[in-house]
């Protein structure tokens, strides 16, 4: 079997050479068509029982250190910023990813976790991504993606959007239309979780699942509730206590009727920021921790009560979506050994072997 995942691994990826945030030339493994290289049995499998790579804070690879402080901050928080190294201070914590939205998908992530908000004086209504600084437009990033799906049709992506700040009726509407216009045809309408396959989605040619955590997802037949992508969330600087609240939840995770995020992620204390206001939240507290985060991941398996989707800090600097992907195989391997089993019972029970053995 272990030959068997390394053909697999050798046939799904490639290697492409791609610029990183620095300007500089990377090797990164290619997971950019994933999907279409699982095993065809596994296109009929309910994608709630795959296991799918995702980000965590997935816009926050860029804030803007010159922009207001954003509404999602306390007011203490925002008059501290008025002192001009506060934002910068605040930059190192606020980013929690290194890659764009299409380094992110050509690594294999599928899943966004996604925050916006209204800009205060933004006479457009423009909406923006938002992790305590604002970052790129919602627009530019949804464009950036379907780029993306428009040149690998059988890719399925799921957007989360969980968090709205400073956004009223208009500038939901406003949001809501946006997504309509970058996607169009790709929209995938709230169904069955259950019927959600890849054979599905590739015959309607669907390719965008999006959840909208406020009401207005009622009014629209392609907003799926945030209801049915719960992600628990640990809140915790310990990994131990992270492992233990993941497999807590995941033993809690419904079987049926919803997908699943595992926030494979640690989250820092106002002290954590304290002994690590320099350094920021990727070489204080993630760099250190997230070898013994993927060691977790590597023993789970995906499945009805197994793991689903699993988010990360930083996805690229440990061969995190890879290792996600991977999981999948072991749904190959339980297939290949009921089939090697099916064929031996048929071997041992065909009449040859009858006859040979009453010989």
């Amino acid at each position: 079997m272990l030959a068997f995942r390394k053909v697999r691994r050798k046939l799904r990826m490639g290697t492409i050479c791609s610029p990183n945030p620095s300007g500089t030339k990377t090797l990164e493994v290619c997971n950019a068509d994933w999907m279409a290289s699982l095993p065809s049995h596994l296109h009929n499998v309910p994608l709630s029982n795959l296991a799918i790579p995702g980000s965590h804070d997935s816009f926050s690879y860029w804030v803007d250190e010159k922009s207001p402080v954003g509404p999602d901050q306390t007011p203490a928080i925002k008059r501290l910023a008025r002192i001009s190294f506060v934002k910068k201070v605040m930059k190192k914590w606020s980013v929690t990813q290194n890659l764009t939205f299409r380094e992110q998908l050509d690594a294999g992530i599928r899943y966004f976790d996604l925050r916006v908000s209204s800009k205060p004086g933004d006479a457009d209504q423009e909406i923006y991504f938002i992790h305590g600084l604002f970052g790129i437009k919602v627009w530019d990033g949804l464009m950036e993606i379907n780029s993306f799906l428009t040149q690998h049709p059988q890719e399925i992506v799921f957007l989360d959007f969980n968090h709205f700040y400073a956004m009223d009726e208009a500038h939901h509407k406003r949001l809501i239309l946006r997504i309509q216009e970058a996607f169009g045809s790709k929209l995938c309408s709230a169904c069955s979780v259950e019927s959600m396959t890849l054979q599905r989605l590739w015959e309607k040619k669907y390719q965008v699942l999006i959840f909208y955590h406020c009401p207005f997802y009622k009014q629209y037949a392609f907003l799926w509730p945030g209801k049915k992508i719960p992600a628990p969330w640990a809140n915790t600087t310990s990994v131990r206590k992270l492992i233990l609240f993941l497999e807590t939840t995941l033993s809690e995770r419904s079987p049926h009727g919803s997908f699943h995020v595992s926030q494979a992620i640690l989250t820092p204390r106002v002290k954590t920021i304290a002994r690590g206001l320099v350094g920021g939240l990727k070489n204080t507290l993630v760099h250190r921790n997230l070898p013994a985060i993927l060691d977790w991941v590597k023993t789970q398996k995906p499945g009805a009560m197994g793991v689903n989707i699993i988010t990360s800090d930083f996805v690229d600097l440990v061969d995190f979506a890879t290792t996600v992907i991977e999981l999948n195989d072991l749904l190959q391997e339980d297939r290949a050994l009921i089939n090697y089993l099916q064929c031996f019972l048929l071997q041992e029970h065909s009449p040859r072997s009858f006859l040979n053995s009453s010989q």
